[in-house]
């Protein structure tokens, strides 16, 4: 995939350029997708005024806020995985701040932690908090209160970690995984780096520095040497340059490409380090680009399993069975809550295969055939909602709420042909959204 070698972070001026398929590319990426009415609104409202509600968004109804506690607390109260799951999955699809829920499960994968080893519903709850409080704010401090979350230290074995035997398990994954990446620390860093972490332990359920089992000698961590604190020692991984290349690498997989060249990382580095490393304004600079609607970042990320339901019944508008949402997850690969290593998932095109190919086309053939999954509206009716369709031009205008890229010539005039052999409305306009959901290009953000 090609890609312009000086990425251009210039905003998109004005409504140049603004249509309804720059809307759907803009809401499918800061969140989850939205339905033709939303996408409508959003083209209507234009660039700026979009992206300051994506990140500024609207309270919560007193509806949401009520389902909202009333599933987080079933679920605590049963510590039962799968209902922690659906009440994440419920906010994914119902939030008005869709963004937060994007990133938390950015910030999810990238601190990679299971309820399989932490066994406690509320502690991962806890840590899904943290990710949506913090995730757009300054990554230095995300960092900071990462190291310290209960959940983390218990699945990092932190309660090990003590003066006379420090366990390095902690610090390789934040120097390795969280801040730096392999290649940009030495062995001798991660050891010196583990006594600061030494009596970081949980306690009743929460954070509790065990000072007698806290070092507090001298240690040299990337050539600096002092009475360095845990604190400390992620100062000091968050002032190395690799840091500023890593996490924009992760910011540009997870909103841009999936494949992002060095001179791409290089830019987006280089504004989050000018930001201070606020994830937030940096990504609002990139998600008002020329680059971000340029054809380098259309169709350039593989949907995640994720992406792929939620922002389907989003755009559908449906009221979902959340625990068969769990279940589908599941068998796709991104089981939320258990991620399949300690470094998240891969991503990108491990996402399909035979297999997973097939499971998503028999959920989108459920989704428009029956209630399994929840009840699907009439499509008819939820296209009615953009202003200004008609059933006639049912199959472009859904082309252009769901695809990252429009359908190549051929595919459809062979979906028109098709479609015109069905009398009734009602079920070529499902026919319609069948094709479109199972096409390769509906597999793409």
């Amino acid at each position: 995939m090609s890609e312009s070698p000086q990425p251009n972070l210039a905003a998109l001026a004005g409504a140049k350029g603004w249509k309804l398929a720059d809307a759907a590319h803009l809401l499918r990426r800061a969140g989850f997708g939205g339905g033709p009415s939303e996408i409508a609104a959003a083209h209507a409202a234009g660039l700026e005024a979009t992206l300051t509600r994506i990140f500024s968004p609207p309270a919560e109804s007193d509806e949401f806020a009520s389902a909202d506690r009333s599933l987080r607390s079933a679920a605590i109260g049963a510590n039962d995985p799968k209902q922690l799951k659906a009440w994440w999955l419920y906010r994914m699809r119902h939030s008005t701040a869709p963004l937060a829920e994007k990133l938390a499960l950015l910030w999810h994968n990238h601190f990679a932690t299971s309820i399989e080893k932490v066994r406690k519903t509320e502690l991962m709850a806890r840590q899904n908090d943290l990710f949506r409080r913090n995730g757009a704010g300054s990554f230095r401090d995300l960092l900071q209160a990462v190291a310290k979350d209960p959940a983390m230290l218990l699945w990092l074995d932190g309660n090990d970690n003590r003066k006379r035997a420090a366990n390095e398990n902690f610090a390789r994954e934040v120097m390795e995984l969280f801040s730096l990446g392999i290649g940009n620390y030495s062995e001798k860093d991660i050891r010196e780096a583990a006594k600061s972490f030494t009596g970081w332990h949980v306690r009743d359920d929460e954070f509790w520095l065990e000072e007698g089992q806290h070092d507090r000698g001298p240690k040299t961590i990337f050539g600096k040497t002092g009475r360095f604190s845990g604190e400390d020692a992620i100062d000091l991984c968050v002032a190395q340059p690799a840091c500023a290349r890593f996490i924009a690498l992760k910011l540009l997989r997870g909103f841009a490409t999936d494949r992002p060249t060095p001179d791409a990382i290089a830019a987006i580095a280089a504004l989050l380090k000018r930001n201070d490393y606020h994830v937030g304004r940096t990504l609002r600079t990139l998600l008002a680009s020329e680059y971000f609607f340029g054809p380098t970042c259309r169709g350039a990320i593989v949907k995640g399993p994720v992406d792929f339901a939620i922002g389907a019944l989003r755009a559908l508008e449906v009221n979902p069975n959340f625990n068969r949402v769990v279940e589908l997850l599941a068998s796709l690969g991104q089981d939320v809550f258990q991620p399949s290593t300690v470094k998240g998932w891969d991503g990108g095109r491990q996402w399909i295969g035979a297999a997973t190919l097939l499971v998503r086309t028999q959920f989108a053939a459920a989704l428009l055939g029956g209630e399994s999954y929840g009840v699907t509206p009439d499509p008819s009716a939820t296209l009615a909602k953009m202003q200004g369709t008609g059933a006639s031009e049912s199959l472009p205008a859904w082309e252009s709420c769901l695809l990252a890229r429009p359908l190549d010539a051929d595919r459809r005039t062979a979906a028109n042909a098709f479609l015109t052999k069905i009398p009734r409305e009602e079920d070529r306009e499902r026919a319609a959204l069948h094709l479109l959901l199972t096409a390769p290009e509906f597999q793409l953000l």
